[in-house]
């Protein structure tokens, strides 16, 4: 066991645009501590973030801003090639879209995460996570930077000064390395609801999960993250909530 008692749950939110919804986010802020709030790149628009951001500040719940790729069509998980200069500026202009929207609420951004082919990028691509932190910075805030543990992110963060906060995936499939398998190949997502329950445990407990060729790999993970549009997500992420609690730990958010 690690000295972990308390663990972060987080879900990605506000993932619809115009009429279309694809996130239950009045269901899920009931649940999680924490909000990635889409910020109209990937998903979201601003009546979408304004809602969002009103319904997490009334429950309490951290509101973090989700930025990715311009790739509305694509999900923001499709790889793209963007210039840094050109990606901080649109991570910072996602970043103050939402604030705009947070502090209408009463509250404010109070972290950043990446999304989708963005996240998996900045893992190992170190112009793109500098370009990420860049934006943060541009954003003029000191903001907590949301990851994956050992990331290219999350050094560019640390040596600007931003707070780092490690991520770990109940859903997701690990390699042996500790990274996340990629959405494209076999057995990414996991999908049995038994199984995700007792690796959030897992995770948060012993701080390690099992890999998908059976390794057992070591996870410091700060926030656990749920996706917000699996089938099922509210049921699910209060089944992972209860099992928490049952074995001792407390949810809290980090920021």
């Amino acid at each position: 066991m690690t000295d972990t008692t308390s663990i972060d749950l987080n879900a990605d939110l506000g993932e619809g645009f115009g009429r279309w919804r694809l996130t239950d986010d009045e269901a899920l802020l009931s649940v999680v501590t924490s909000a990635n709030v889409a910020c109209g790149y990937h998903a979201g628009d601003a009546p979408t973030m304004r809602r969002v951001c009103a319904l997490a500040a009334e429950r309490g719940v951290a509101i973090g801003a989700q930025v990715s790729y311009r790739d509305l069509a694509g999900f923001g998980r499709r790889a793209m090639d963007v210039p840094p200069d050109e990606l901080a500026a649109e991570v910072a202009y996602q970043i103050g879209a939402l604030e705009v929207f947070a502090r209408a609420a009463g509250s404010r951004v109070a972290y950043v995460k990446p999304h989708g082919a963005l996240y998996n990028r900045t893992v190992r691509d170190q112009a793109q996570a500098a370009a990420v932190v860049e934006g943060v910075a541009l954003a003029g805030r000191s903001l907590p930077v949301l990851g994956l543990p050992g990331s290219r992110l999350h050094e560019a963060a640390a040596r600007a000064g931003l707070p780092v906060v490690a991520e770990a995936f109940a859903d997701r499939a690990y390699t042996d390395e500790g990274t996340l398998v990629p959405r494209g190949e076999a057995g990414a997502v996991i999908t049995d609801p038994d199984a995700v329950v007792d690796r959030s445990v897992g995770i948060a407990r012993d701080g390690a999960v099992t890999s998908r060729n059976g390794t057992r790999v070591a996870v410091a993970a700060r926030s656990l993250c749920l996706h917000g549009d699996t089938p099922g997500a509210r049921d699910l992420a209060l089944r992972v909530r209860a099992a928490l609690e049952r074995a001792g730990v407390a949810l809290e958010r980090f920021a």
